[in-house]
Formats: C-alpha cells, structure tokens, sequence
C-alpha cells in the first residue's frame, strides 16, 4: 500500500500540476492523504469499515511534525538509494508502463514524455523512440503526429536545456564541494555520485527527498474547529 500510495502521490502532487489545475491537484492530494491516513490506521480503517465514516479533522488534530510523519513511513533517500533506484528502475517492466501511459496521455510530444517518466534525460530519447517505434509497430499504442514529426528544433531546445541545467548543477557542485575539491576522497565515488545526480536529474532528486513533507504542512493544513463526521 505504501508503494501504491507514494506512486499516487507523485503522479497528483500539487507542485507538478500547471498553475490552471493545481486547485484540483491540491483537491486530489488532501483526499489520498486522508484515504491512506484511513486506510493505514488499524483503528480508523475498522471504524470506517464498521460506520462508514471519517473525521473531517483526521489526522490533523495536532500541529505535526511532518517531516518526522514521513520518516516514519519512507526512510531518507540517500544518493545510494537513487543510484539503486536508477538502475532498478531503467529497462523494467514498470518504465515500460509509465513509458506508455506518458506516450499515449501526452499524445506523443517528447517533452512531455520525458517530464513524466521517472529517472528519464534528452540521453534517454534515443531508446525511448526505439521502444515506442516496435510498440507502435505492434500495435501496442496508436501513432501520434507529435511523435511521427517529432522536430529537430524541438530536440535541440531540450538538449539546450540539459546543457544548461548541467551547466547550472555544475556550478552547484563547485559551491558544495561535490568536484573533489576539498571534498573527502572516499575511493567509492559517492562524491561524483551527487554532482551527477545534480547535474542530470537535480529536480527529481528533489521531488524524492522531503517532497512529502513539504506538501502536507503546504497542502494539508489542520482545520479549525470541531471535527466533523462525512457519511460514505
């Protein structure tokens, strides 16, 4: 269920929704939390089971410490855990899905694509295209005209933009020491590691590490008041 709850989370999370849908995004956020509050609470869950009701207040009786909450549930994402993660992840069956699903709800358009499925780069294009091209062929998922004309001006733009997010995380990397500068010389790469990670996929590292916390003290503020009951 964790799983299940923590994917959820990403794919309806308020800061990844464009700034007209972010109210609904917001919406559907407070309303997972408040189904897995339910749902991984023994004593809750069987009050639901048993009247069908919840606590408008629920889990929102106390000011939290969301960051202890979320700790509780996820452990702390180290650069190991997103380097493992990375190499689980690229090639499975579950980036094939996410590859599909980001491919047929955008429509084909790259970019798109390439926002929605986890851990992915400009690298990734290439394979990707190769992929969707044998689905295609397969009859697996219609062809899209974005895809079929896929513009050069467009994937020039994207490694424009890689060049300088790279360029911007090396920067980064200089400031934390991360270049071998002054860094500890540990003979386990951890260090080349992080400037990697900040350089091709600094965004979703952060997405990764305190997004939860983040965005229920931002979205799932306590009510005042009395709680109250909702009936099913």
């Amino acid at each position: 269920m964790k799983k299940a709850y923590y994917k959820q989370s990403l794919k309806v999370h308020p800061d990844r929704a464009a700034e007209e849908d972010k109210e609904d995004a917001t919406v559907k956020f407070q309303t997972l939390s408040r189904v897995y509050t339910v749902l991984s609470d023994k004593a809750r869950r069987n009050l639901y089971d048993e009247t069908g009701e919840v606590d408008d207040e629920i889990d929102t009786d106390q000011q939290k410490d969301w960051d202890a909450y979320w700790r509780i549930l996820f452990k702390k994402v180290e650069v190991k855990d997103i380097q493992e993660f990375n190499e689980k992840y690229r090639g499975s069956a579950e980036e094939l899905d996410d590859l599909k699903a980001a491919y047929v709800e955008s429509e084909g358009d790259m970019d798109e694509i390439l926002d929605n499925v986890m851990c992915s780069t400009e690298e990734d294009v290439p394979r990707f295209t190769k992929i969707l091209k044998g689905l295609i062929k397969e009859g697996e998922v219609p062809m899209f005209e974005a895809f079929e004309k896929a513009s050069k001006k467009k994937q020039k733009a994207r490694q424009k933009r890689a060049a300088q997010e790279a360029e911007e995380a090396n920067e980064l990397a200089e400031e934390l020491g991360l270049n071998g500068r002054g860094a500890s010389s540990t003979g386990d790469g951890d260090d080349a590691l992080k400037a990697l990670i900040l350089g091709r996929q600094k965004s979703r590292e952060q997405q990764m590490d305190g997004l939860f916390a983040n965005l229920e003290a931002k979205y799932c503020q306590p009510k005042k008041g009395k709680g109250k009951k909702q009936k099913r």
